[in-house]
């Protein structure tokens, strides 16, 4: 473990031997309570829970292959991966920003309740589960690929985006998979999920799920996230111009309504 300057570093597999993850984690508390603001994690080899429950301005690196629940219970800081992440990155997070320079395993976003979330690539299943805004909290996801089935499902508030890119060898071009699986936003009931593409999704929709045009005050609302993205993982912003965005919105605040307690007496 070296500190310099503010910036820790932290060997996760010493001598080829990955540490228990609860070892890891220790040791980033170690360097917070000694005023690090940035601490760099080498040889990552899936240790799970890297920042859970951090709060505050401080900034986690991470060079390897974080394991999953990375950033649960998040609160603030910023977590960037070079590389790819496992499932249910974002777990519950309140604030604070992921993002991975690779792709996202599933559950990506479960139940976060604020922070931005940002995928270079292509994510897995049930990305976005419960995600829910409250008041000033407004949970982001953005997808630069494209996603598994179950996107958007009981999604509560927020946002999901999703561009249907393809990165190879430096270049951005369009993916040759479809945008999205199936039961596409099943039991949304608030928020938004917004697709980059000219497919047909009628097919695809969940229960509770509805299609509709992007409205101009809808496309001024989401322009700062994808420039943003843009800016973050050098992706020129006309590339997102090209094809037209579709929003899933729910049909009602209740799509199971009628399932429950229908005949009390």
């Amino acid at each position: 473990m070296e500190i310099k300057d503010k910036y820790a570093r932290i060997d996760a597999a010493p001598n080829n031997h990955p540490i228990n993850y609860k070892e890891l984690n220790e040791k980033i508390h170690e360097n917070l309570k000694s005023n690090s603001k940035k601490i760099i994690l080498n040889n990552v080899c899936g240790q799970r829970f890297i920042g859970a429950s951090l709060q505050g301005d401080m900034e986690i690196e991470i060079h390897g292959l974080p394991g999953n629940d990375l950033g649960i219970f998040m609160d603030g800081p910023k977590i960037i991966v070079h590389g790819n992440c496992e499932d249910q990155a974002g777990n519950t997070m309140n604030d604070g920003e992921i993002i991975v320079h690779g792709d996202g395993g599933d559950v990506i976003g479960l139940s976060a309740r604020g922070g931005k979330i940002y995928i270079k690539q292509d994510v897995g299943y049930r990305v976005g589960i419960h995600i829910k805004e409250f008041e000033h909290k407004y949970p982001v996801i953005v997808i630069g690929g494209t996603a598994k089935d179950f996107l958007g499902e009981y999604m509560a508030g927020g946002l999901i985006i999703a561009l249907g890119l393809k990165f190879i060898n430096g270049s951005v071009v369009e993916s040759e998979h479809s945008i999205c699986g199936s039961e596409l936003g099943t039991g949304i009931h608030r928020g938004k999920i917004i697709l980059r593409t000219e497919e047909d999704l009628e097919g695809k929709l969940g229960i509770g799920a509805k299609i509709f045009d992007i409205m101009d005050e809808t496309m001024k609302d989401i322009e700062p996230y994808l420039k943003e993205f843009c800016e973050i993982f050098n992706i020129p912003l006309n590339i997102i111009e090209k094809k037209p965005f579709k929003v899933i919105k729910p049909i009602s605040k209740r799509p199971f309504g009628g399932n429950y307690c229908g005949q009390i007496i």
